[in-house]
């Protein structure tokens, strides 16, 4: 499926996941939405194809994930494996982050995010 021809069941995901932010979610959001001061548009929960992504920049082609504990299940594994294949056969970098880098370490991760986006 093209990221452009996204399902009506895909977009009421999305603005479902929106609605329910994990908390990891919520705190780097706070700081992404801010980039837009720098010419740089964060979606948050962005349908791409049959997907969504937590966070997506589509001008630089960049998927942000923040992993909770069940991506550490092998069926979790496996489906994020095949997510992120699809993703980047369609151009799209995957970056993931764990919940714990997010809640223990929030500077380094958008330091990293900055640096990925040639902003540091």
């Amino acid at each position: 499926m093209s990221p452009t021809r996204i399902s009506e069941r895909t977009r009421r995901l999305a603005h479902g996941l929106r609605l329910n932010q994990t908390q990891g979610e919520k705190r780097l959001w706070r700081v992404l939405r801010e980039l837009k001061t720098e010419g740089v548009h964060v979606r948050r929960q962005a349908p791409i194809g049959s997907y969504v992504a937590d966070f997506a920049i589509f001008s630089r082609k960049i998927i942000v994930e923040i992993d909770g504990d069940v991506h550490s299940l092998t069926d979790q594994i496996d489906h994020d494996r095949e997510r992120d294949a699809w993703l980047s056969s369609e151009g799209f970098e995957v970056v993931r982050y764990s919940s714990a880098q997010v809640s223990e370490n929030l500077e380094g991760v958008v330091l990293d995010i900055r640096r990925r986006l040639d902003l540091e």
